[in-house]
């Protein structure tokens, strides 16, 4: 985990996007010769999740040589979302494979139609940005620049900066060079033998420390609609001698025209993250957590769709829903506010793209926390001045919205309001649920309040958003969003 936080350090230093730098939008990972994911550092839980879903599958796939590296973003490969590009590095010593790290960061535009890869209209996965699907773009330690530049480049919806891109990929680079050498240390540290061995040990401890959690649970089930009209379902079966469990995600709706389709790999790292989260020890989120869990996704379900499928909402969306069905059927937790609030604003010269935190629920002896990151997402906001000596834009005001959580015997966290005002015409993409559907409580707790978008014009008049929306802003026109609060959990005494 030292070196995963180490890997990170060298990526945000290195980096050359807001989104990267001061965001903090990115993962790293070390894997095991398998591709067993063992170890991450506090990063964002729906990145690694996912990616563990597709590592065995390109390990086997590939062959591995010394200073080889792998960029693929390809979210029915076990990405994510577009923007979210993944480098993958072999490690050696004496030329045997002894692990992988890998890091995925979240660009601030990879092409498609709309600046910044987030459109809220898209319909199909080629309208989302380019697709890069396991291209070995580093060879023996060469980089292949050219290679990059015409994927980049030559497309239907091409990259706007394909040089901000190439400059963001050499800090994934150094990222990874770094945890190769962190790695090379440690084994002349202790031994092949010793890291291999506790790589499995990790992996195994993991696994018996979920198995004893199983033992605590009871079966439980949850149903959740979204904005769009979508539902999630979800059963939960203990066996309490095995010690396993079943998810079984039957019933959820069929896949949609819309983008908020969510890959097997994003349903499958909010399971690995709920049920990391229940674990009451300090254990490395890994492959292990899951060896005691059988999970059911229906094919050509919105959870589990068919390429090409648009899928930019379900990385974001769709799995914040996900991980509040998971906690409500085992009663553990109220809805959060289940949106990232994805906002993103730009043109053929810049783009940026952010995600807003909002309130979290309340569980059976605590209150939700306001104003917070809530579950697969743990990214920063880009600081006010950074954001306005890079941008044409003023952040007019950003506060907590009071009283937007539920009430209950434990209250459920508030939201906030943002508002920022343009000084040149921009093209705004909003991507949220949660705008119609409120965060639900639980065992007599009020749900949250919805979420609320907002276009106001130059002269100050205010217009009503709907959840998903473009809308292009000219000079003094402003967005406001309010975010969600979390849910009541209880009845509350009088």
């Amino acid at each position: 985990m030292a070196i995963c936080d180490e890997m990170g350090a060298t990526l945000r230093s290195s980096a050359y996007s807001p989104n990267i730098k001061d965001r903090l939008d990115y993962s790293c990972a070390i894997f095991d010769h398998k591709g067993e994911l063992c170890a991450q550092a506090a990063h964002i839980p729906v990145h690694l999740g996912s990616m563990a879903y597709a590592m065995t599958q390109i390990v086997a796939d590939l062959s591995w040589k010394g200073g080889d590296m792998v960029i693929m973003n390809d979210p029915y490969l076990g990405g994510t979302h577009l923007p979210d590009v993944t480098l993958i590095s072999a490690v050696h010593i004496n030329n045997e494979l002894i692990g992988f790290v890998a890091n995925r960061a979240h660009h601030a535009d990879i092409g498609g139609i709309t600046p910044g890869s987030m459109p809220a209209t898209s319909q199909n996965i080629s309208e989302e940005g380019i697709l890069l699907d396991n291209i070995r773009f580093v060879k023996g330690h060469h980089l292949d620049e050219n290679l990059l530049n015409e994927l980049l480049t030559q497309n239907k919806y091409p990259a706007r900066k394909p040089k901000q891109n190439i400059a963001d990929l050499r800090a994934q680079l150094a990222a990874n060079h770094q945890g190769i050498s962190e790695l090379h240390k440690l084994l002349e540290e202790f031994g092949l033998n010793v890291v291999s061995n506790y790589m499995n040990h990790v992996l195994n401890n993991a696994e018996i420390t979920v198995r004893k959690l199983l033992g605590t649970l009871d079966d439980g089930q949850f149903s959740c609609l979204m904005d769009n009209g979508a539902h999630i379902n979800v059963s939960i079966k203990i066996n309490h001698e095995n010690q396993t469990a079943v998810v079984d995600f039957s019933g959820t709706s069929k896949q949609l025209s819309s983008n908020f389709n969510a890959p097997a790999s994003v349903c499958r790292a909010a399971v690995l993250y709920v049920f990391r989260c229940l674990v009451n020890k300090d254990i490395p989120l890994n492959e292990g957590c899951l060896r005691p869990l059988e999970l059911r996704i229906p094919n050509y379900s919105f959870i589990n769709p068919a390429f090409p499928a648009a899928v930019v909402a379900g990385n974001v969306e769709t799995s914040q829903i996900i991980v509040d069905c998971l906690f409500a059927a085992l009663g553990v937790m109220a809805a959060s506010q289940g949106t990232m609030n994805n906002f993103t604003f730009g043109n053929e010269k810049f783009q940026y793209y952010e995600t807003l935190c909002g309130g979290t629920g309340a569980g059976p002896n605590h209150h939700g926390t306001s104003a917070i990151q809530s579950h697969m997402t743990n990214s920063r906001l880009t600081d006010p001045e950074i954001l306005e000596q890079r941008f044409p834009v003023q952040v007019e005001y950003f506060k907590v919205r009071k009283n937007s959580g539920g009430k209950g015997k434990f209250n459920g966290g508030d939201g906030v309001e943002r508002c920022l005002c343009f000084h040149q015409p921009v093209q705004v993409s909003i991507l949220a649920n949660r705008r119609q559907t409120e965060p639900f409580g639980l065992a007599g707790g009020n749900a949250g309040a919805c979420g609320e978008n907002w276009y106001i014009d130059p002269d100050g008049k205010m217009y009503a958003l709907p959840a998903c929306v473009e809308v292009d802003v000219p000079a003094g026109g402003s967005i406001l969003i309010r975010t969600p609060g979390g849910g009541g959990f209880g009845t509350k005494q009088e």
